[in-house]
């Protein structure tokens, strides 16, 4: 089930989403080495953490895919938000310093071809930042929050997965350590329990977040795939075409045209 972004938003308007907000950004913050004038971009549902770590950037994109649907953002002033097939991302090689995936890998078609595209984007020494649902966590098991629908991953399988697609894994986190609800005497104990787990049970975490780096030092084979992207123009008139069409027949009621059936 792919969480649409109607569900995103109301998640993060409510209390249990500003809770793991706040969770995910402490344990993305140690990650997040400053780029002066760097030129990032947000893929999936990045919108809360552009907004707090987007502010010195040079140029900031919120990329959404078109599956999920898309937002308007920022509120004010020109829109930084495009509607985009995740392997075919909109960017001319090497133009971008790092791309934030958050609400994406999971629910991507095919993850290595993503991430091969991303990789294209990414300028040398580039560096990806991941944030997935963690496989052997309390989250990936409840769909009332958007970490319980697509695929989870656990360490070991991002791990290979980044580096099948020439990515070296640099760093690693975790965040959501408090369970997922939504009673209000839970949730009052949500900093004890974020606290805790990340010191008692760091396994069983919520998310598993992860920092790469592009690598180049190793050849990559140049292949043209052809797009799988068929585009209908939805505000084209869909009438009967010319071959449908039979010569005029008479009938009681006077002339009238007849279609077949083919």
């Amino acid at each position: 089930m792919l969480s649409d972004i109607v569900d995103l938003r109301t998640f993060y308007a409510s209390t249990l989403g500003h809770l793991a907000e706040r969770s995910i950004t402490a344990a993305l913050s140690p990650l997040w080495a400053q780029l002066p004038g760097e030129r990032l971009v947000g893929l999936g549902y990045a919108l809360p953490w552009l907004e707090r770590f987007g502010t010195d950037a040079e140029r900031v994109f919120a990329f959404m895919p078109a599956a999920q649907g898309a937002v308007n953002w920022p509120a004010n002033g020109r829109s930084a938000t495009a509607l985009v097939f995740e392997e075919e991302l909109p960017l001319f090689d090497s133009s971008i310093d790092r791309v934030l995936l958050v609400h994406a890998l999971e629910h991507a078609e095919n993850p290595r071809e993503t991430l091969m595209e991303i990789w294209r984007v990414l300028a040398p020494g580039g560096r990806l930042v991941i944030v997935a649902p963690n496989r052997r966590g309390v989250w990936a098991r409840f769909e009332h929050t958007p970490f319980g629908t697509g695929r989870p991953f656990s360490r070991g399988q991002l791990d290979a997965l980044l580096r099948e697609t020439n990515f070296t894994p640099c760093a690693w986190g975790d965040a959501l350590h408090f369970p997922p609800s939504r009673k209000r005497f839970m949730m009052r104990f949500h900093g004890l329990m974020e606290r805790s787990g990340r010191n008692l049970w760091p396994i069983f975490a919520g998310v598993v977040i992860v920092e790469a780096q592009k690598r180049l030092y190793q050849g990559v084979p140049v292949a043209v795939r052809a797009s799988r992207r068929v585009f209908v123009p939805v505000l084209t008139p869909q009438g009967a075409t010319p071959a449908m069409r039979r010569p005029h027949a008479t009938s009681d009621c006077g002339t009238l045209p007849t279609l077949s059936r083919s």
